[in-house]
């Protein structure tokens, strides 16, 4: 009888074996003749060749299937198991579906100028998306990114913000590099969570799949097969921002995000955004979308709290 070990990497083994290993079970009923012996993220299994090289084909496809969807249940389990050696075309969600997050959550665009992010980044390298807070801004394009990531369209993401709204020097910032950089990159970490399961989200991390930088980080770079976010855009000035759009590279994506509303600059320094903005908007490949408070997801008084001070700001 021949011996083979599988170790699944980046997928949290109690997530795809399934509460008392269902996932297991329903192989065993599948394969009566091989033996299977689950321990930690390592699967023994012991049979004849032949159905050996049938089995690890069928685990390679639930481990994909797992890998899009972030779940398995007893019914994809036993589509694929069946199957005639293709996913299933019936498996695949509708076209609205950016992501299959964590615990399944589907990840779409939800409102019309969150869609035409969505649309327009198909047709475009460049895409800057201006609005005020809780439009879904940097979410949308974080779902775009990992989208892109997982369909293998880019290597890796590169996401990026302008680290000024505290006002001070990182440099007297308590902690290590790693600690003084996390609260100006929440946003995006947060977005990630809900997207990429916890154990694959560290594993990216850690190879640098994906990247989390302060905007000053990214000067002398050229950035390759990647997808780069600029959040919070207002925030730069217009060399940082000159710096940032010229990293470009081949077959790469930028995604830069702002609300001219929300700069904290100096009273007298001039917003890169803004003036990106004007200079770019007729040159082929890069778009713009302009998102309002009809486009806020948060909380409803969010809302009326974008309208509230828009009418002040205007007296």
């Amino acid at each position: 009888m021949n011996e083979r070990i599988i170790e699944l990497t980046e997928i949290n083994p109690n997530d795809f074996f399934g509460a008392h290993n269902s996932t297991i079970e329903q192989l065993k009923r599948y394969f009566p003749k091989i033996k299977i012996v689950a321990r930690g993220s390592k699967l023994k299994i012991y049979g004849e060749p032949e159905l050996l090289n049938e089995f690890e084909k069928r685990l390679e496809m639930l481990i994909k299937y797992f890998n899009r969807y972030n779940k398995l249940d007893e019914n994809s389990i036993e589509r694929i198991l069946t199957s005639t050696g293709k996913e299933d075309k019936s498996t695949v969600n509708s076209k609205d579906v950016l992501v299959h997050g964590v615990n399944g959550k589907l990840i779409k665009a939800q409102t019309e100028n969150q869609r035409k992010m969505v649309s327009m980044m198909q047709k475009n390298d460049m895409l800057f998306a201006v609005g005020p807070a809780g439009t879904g801004k940097t979410y949308t394009a974080v779902a775009l990114a990992v989208k892109a990531l997982k369909e293998k369209e880019v290597r890796r993401i590169v996401l990026t913000r302008p680290a000024v709204e505290s006002g001070e020097n990182l440099g007297f910032l308590p902690g290590d590099l790693k600690e003084k950089l996390d609260p100006y990159m929440q946003p995006l970490y947060d977005a990630l969570r809900d997207m990429i399961p916890h154990e694959k989200l560290e594993s990216h991390l850690e190879k640098g799949v994906i990247q989390i930088a302060p905007l000053a980080f990214m000067r002398g770079r050229t950035l390759d097969n990647a997808f780069v976010i600029l959040d919070e855009a207002q925030n730069t000035t217009h060399n940082q921002m000159k710096m940032f759009l010229t990293r470009m590279g081949k077959h790469a994506k930028f995604v830069i995000n702002g609300d001219p509303g929300q700069i904290d600059l100096p009273r007298k320094q001039v917003s890169g955004l803004k003036e990106s903005l004007l200079a770019l908007k007729d040159i082929e490949g890069i778009a713009q979308v302009y998102l309002d408070d009809k486009d806020v997801i948060r909380h409803r008084l969010v809302k009326s709290i974008i309208s509230a001070y828009k009418s002040i700001e205007t007296d």
